[in-house]
């Protein structure tokens, strides 16, 4: 059996204040809080360690322990969340409705295409490297975890975590590309025997 608290029932059970915000200011906060970067633990501590060396037991114990050893970083945060927010109100009046298709179309059409066709790049990146060329597999050739041709060799490209998977079904005998997707492309690395 599995029970659920909610965190009213959580913070009724530790005495912790509940504040009411308007409905969306929570979402634009968390937002401005993650481009901020307003509540890291070297903005705020490392939060989770703290909770467990604090010798107290109340809330407000809490309050006034944390307050001793981070004695800015409440309005350190607060600064740095709020100059975010602000940054917001002078983009807000620019975002109309072909601003927002433009961002669905890119989202939707150009980065999803790009996203699962970066196999080809890598092919053809090293390709390039070789000297010779390169083609995508076929679906027959696919079947057998080919995922393209360097020349007359044949690669499969996989993601890093694949090599985690320790029990694997599939049992691959050619060449692997081990990649890894970042926010601003993606990392390969070329085979030994390349």
């Amino acid at each position: 059996m599995q029970i659920k608290l909610k965190n009213a029932e959580i913070r009724e059970c530790v005495s912790t204040p509940a504040p009411e915000f308007p409905k969306y200011a929570t979402q634009l906060m968390n937002l401005a809080n993650q481009n901020s970067q307003g509540t890291r633990p070297k903005v705020v501590g490392q939060l989770t360690d703290l909770i467990q060396k604090f010798p107290g037991q109340t809330f407000e114990e809490w309050v006034v322990w944390y307050r001793e050893q981070y004695p800015d970083a409440i309005d350190n945060a607060t600064d740095k969340i709020i100059s975010m927010i602000e940054n917001f109100h002078v983009v807000f009046p620019k975002i109309d409705r072909d601003m927002v298709r433009s961002w669905v179309e890119d989202l939707v059409l150009v980065k999803t295409f790009t996203g699962l066709r970066f196999q080809e790049a890598i092919l053809r990146k090293l390709s390039e490297m070789k000297g010779c060329d390169y083609r995508l597999a076929e679906p027959y050739e696919e079947s057998q975890g080919i995922d393209g041709f360097i020349g007359e060799e044949a690669y499969s490209i996989k993601p890093n975590t694949y090599r985690a998977m320790a029990s694997l079904a599939e049992s691959i005998e050619i060449k692997i590309i081990f990649y890894e997707k970042k926010k601003d492309g993606v990392i390969f690395e070329i085979p030994e025997d390349f």
